[in-house]
């Protein structure tokens, strides 16, 4: 079990050079005593670019991408980039993927949105194909996926692990029978733990796959500011209370808002709940928003999350 962090994608987007931020941020988190750190992909920074270029930079952090969406994006594609990222970081590399929100989607890439969770299953078919033999030859309802020519990386090792944010029943199912694990966003611990890790589990244990993954990302941070850190949140989080899936988990969560899940307060109020995640059944915590106030109480949340990792 172990913790990591996310980096805000606003703060690489508005410094003068994104790279060279997000490299220097990944460098406090290590030093932090930070196990891991992760990017989400936005229609500006690359996640899997990023992170490659920080994990090579910064030595024994296992790095990821949270999420990179489908929609929009081929498994060859996906896997070449992916496998680059790993032999770039010397095997530190996880590959995070998910639905994506219809919104966006189709404003973006054009088509349509429909059946997401066919979609996702034959997105993983194709590139767990690709991943673990190098070959793939798949003809699908959604996507055609065959390689003329090899896939492989060279220093690519070992296989990328594949993790995705998924929240309802079709994705769970999809994601324990064909991914290493999952990546959700926004799920109180309770309902982690029934509704995500229980049928997950069940899916991988039934396709006689390893146990999976659990990397529960929160958004949160250690401050003395409640009441304004409450306000930013609820307007950097309110996105999310229209897209369905969240609106689901968020439901099942017991809140009425997305906001209600960030996790604000002292080191006393936020350690617990990170402990609350892993009894929940968390292999690993990340957490993210953590700029949602001033850079002297991301640094003050960076350096409680490294000592609870250290004593992990």
């Amino acid at each position: 079990m172990s913790i990591g962090i996310a980096l805000a994608p606003s703060a690489l987007d508005q410094s003068d050079n994104a790279v060279d931020t997000a490299i220097a941020q990944a460098r406090v988190a290590a030093d932090a005593g930070l196990s891991s750190v992760w990017t989400g992909q936005t229609f500006s920074n690359d996640a899997i670019t990023l992170a490659a270029l920080f994990g090579r930079a910064v030595p024994g952090i296992e790095v990821g991408s949270s999420v990179v969406p489908v929609p929009g994006r081929h498994p060859l594609l996906v896997a070449s980039q992916a496998q680059t990222a790993q032999a770039a970081t010397g095997g530190r590399f996880v590959l995070g993927l998910g639905l994506g929100a219809r919104e966006l989607s189709e404003r973006a890439f054009g088509g349509s949105f429909d059946r997401p969770a066919l979609r996702l299953r034959e997105f993983l078919t194709a590139l767990r194909a690709i991943l673990d033999t190098g070959e793939v030859d798949f003809q699908g309802e959604t996507l055609t996926a065959a390689n003329p020519l090899p896939t492989a990386v060279a220093g690519a090792r070992p296989t990328v692990p594949v993790l995705v944010a998924a929240m309802g029943p079709e994705a769970l199912r999809a994601t324990g029978e064909l991914a290493d694990g999952t990546v959700p966003f926004l799920v109180g611990p309770s309902a982690l733990a029934e509704h995500i890790v229980a049928p997950l589990t069940a899916a991988a244990t039934a396709a006689g796959r390893p146990r999976p993954r659990v990397v529960a990302v929160v958004p949160g941070v250690v401050t003395a500011d409640v009441a304004g850190a409450r306000a930013t949140a609820a307007a950097k989080t309110a996105f999310y209370d229209s897209i369905p899936s969240y609106r689901r988990v968020i439901e099942l969560s017991g809140a009425e808002r997305a906001a209600e899940l960030v996790v604000i307060g002292d080191e006393e109020h936020v350690a617990a709940t990170v402990a609350d995640y892993f009894a929940a059944g968390a292999t690993e915590v990340v957490f993210a928003q953590t700029d949602i106030t001033t850079p002297e109480d991301q640094l003050r949340t960076w350096r409680l999350l490294g000592e609870l990792n250290r004593a992990r």
